[in-house]
């Protein structure tokens, strides 16, 4: 099995869904076709300036995909975007093998999050590299911000993860006490730390709520936690969804 890099940018409108909610739809049809496995999905926020044009956020997705077929791999997430693509999107789909994603795209995502960047440098990068970046409909400017996911993910220190292996929605994972140790198993996470960045002990206790966001740091799954106050039943709670969003 190899493993594959997705990123899909501009696939909504205000008036749809979201491109998170849309990687995940890719996500189960991917694993549903026995197409491959998702290893996660992780939401990538880009530059935010007057003169990029975005629906909400400005955020694109990627997913890393384990598959041994990159064609059947390909051509899903072409139905599906085709199928779903509402009229005012500007969709956007790179698809790479991972260990193909050189250096320079890894700089073109970092870029994407401090410049204003051109389709003409994204799709010139893409045919230099060899990577696969199609425009669906509209102005096709969601290439600028696929590419960009793909580079961030093969980075490995940004976004939050949307969907980890074994868990499609993390928003399903059940509120309530759980060890560190159970926690870190449930979710195939790699770290579990304060905000301190202190490793947390597998016996504590922590809560969790409806809104658990690992990030990716260190081409890691991190879960940060912040002590909790003045409740007896447990000893940590998730970092607050402020927090979360400012370092990812």
């Amino acid at each position: 099995m190899a493993r594959y890099l997705v990123g899909i940018d501009d696939t909504d409108t205000k008036e749809t869904r979201g491109t998170g909610f849309n990687a995940r739809e890719i996500g189960k049809l991917i694993e549903g076709e026995n197409i491959g496995t998702i290893e996660g999905i992780i939401r990538h926020q880009l530059f935010f300036d007057p003169r990029i044009p975005y629906t909400s956020a400005n955020s694109s997705a990627s997913l890393e995909v384990e598959s041994n077929d990159p064609e059947k791999l390909k051509q899903i997430c072409l139905d599906y975007l085709n199928r779903i693509a509402p009229v005012g999107s500007d969709v956007g789909l790179c698809i790479a093998k991972m260990d193909t994603v050189t250096d320079e795209v890894v700089t073109w995502g970092d870029r994407a999050k401090v410049e204003v960047l051109t389709q003409y440098e994204g799709r010139n990068l893409a045919s230099k590299t060899g990577i696969y970046l199609i425009g669906l409909c509209g102005t096709e400017d969601g290439v600028i911000g696929a590419l960009a996911a793909v580079g961030l993910r093969k980075g490995g220190n940004d976004g939050r993860f949307i969907w980890l292996r074994g868990r499609q929605e993390l928003r399903d994972i059940p509120s309530g006490i759980y060890t560190i140790g159970q926690l870190k198993e449930e979710l195939h996470l790699d770290k579990i730390i304060s905000l301190n960045e202190d490793l947390v002990e597998d016996t504590s206790s922590v809560f969790i709520n409806e809104w658990i966001r690992p990030v990716h740091k260190n081409h890691q799954k991190i879960l940060i936690l912040e002590k909790a106050l003045n409740t007896p039943n447990y000893e940590w709670e998730i970092a607050s969804k402020d927090f979360i969003k400012s370092i990812s």
